[in-house]
């Protein structure tokens, strides 16, 4: 495994054998990196996970470098902004899936025809009533308790790397960020609330042009990249959730790494499950469409954001 890098594993369930696909779709708004970065063409590294960052940020005129460190991963991603596969099922939708199955099992108004309502408002105000009124009920709040507090089903899924993750009361935490998300930004406009909760889209997305030929494809670890890579070789740098599972050590280094590999004056933007970021992190946060975010850093390298 590489240095102190649980993903490196290729697996956040506690499952024996080799690198697995984790993620189908990603689960971050691309706007956070559009509206943060310099302006394109500027030459930027993501996380490649599914490409759907990848492929927004290309789509933007950005010069993209995309990096995972699990090569099925890679592959995936590869293979989608080359127009050759269709978005499949990873571990997370999985996951996301037995969670929605159980939910509309114990609670009707979390079945699929039920939520599409709520799903096409695109009034905050709204919507925020709804969650409180109709969704955020007694019912959702045991389920939720069983399967994510920290003797609860997720944490006995996830591979040991991953448990430390989940926050205590992470429940509550994503409760919040949903009526979070919800009253912000409009529900009919929102393709990765959808995605959490039903499982697709409020509304058919067009189909991408390949993009293969945009995006530059790089199979190893985020921080051994960057320490590579001559100094300066980016204006900017979105890593995902890459620190949701290594331990401080790792974190030492990667932030040295892209305080390297970015030019003086460049943006990196990184999210955290955990939520554990500080009240800036966590505001900035609010700016996600995901709920599942609780921490969203936007830095300056060589300065503050």
């Amino acid at each position: 495994m590489t240095r102190g890098n649980p993903w490196a594993s290729g697996r956040v369930l506690a499952l024996p054998g080799g690198p697995r696909l984790l993620f189908g779709r990603m689960y971050e708004d691309p706007r956070v990196e559009t509206r943060a970065f310099p302006a394109a063409p500027a030459r930027v590294l993501c996380v490649a996970s599914a490409g759907d960052t990848a492929a927004a940020l290309a789509s933007a005129g950005y010069d993209v470098t995309a990096i995972d460190v699990n090569p099925v991963q890679l592959a995936y991603a590869r293979a989608r902004l080359d127009g050759d596969t269709p978005a499949v099922a990873g571990s997370a939708e999985l996951m996301l899936a037995a969670a929605r199955r159980t939910a509309a099992a114990c609670l009707p108004r979390w079945r699929a025809e039920a939520l599409r309502g709520f799903l096409d408002l695109d009034d905050p105000r709204v919507q925020l009533r709804w969650w409180r009124t109709r969704l955020d009920s007694p019912g959702l709040r045991l389920l939720m308790g069983a399967a994510l507090r920290p003797a609860g089903v997720l944490t006995a899924a996830l591979a040991p790397g991953f448990r430390h993750v989940v926050p205590a009361r992470f429940d509550t935490e994503l409760r919040a960020r949903v009526a979070r998300v919800v009253a912000r930004h409009p529900n009919a406009d929102n393709p990765l609330l959808a995605e959490l909760l039903a499982g697709g889209s409020p509304r058919p997305r067009a189909e991408a042009p390949p993009l293969r030929a945009t995006v530059r494809f790089v199979l190893g670890d985020v921080a051994e990249h960057l320490e590579a890579v001559p100094a300066g070789s980016y204006d900017a740098v979105t890593l995902s959730n890459v620190l949701d599972g290594p331990g401080a050590a790792y974190r030492r280094r990667l932030r040295t790494a892209v305080e390297r590999a970015v030019r003086p004056g460049g943006t990196a933007v990184l999210r955290s499950v955990g939520g554990t970021g500080g009240t800036a992190a966590a505001a900035r946060a609010s700016e996600e469409r995901c709920p599942l975010w609780g921490s969203l850093y936007v830095t300056t390298v060589g300065g503050t954001r």
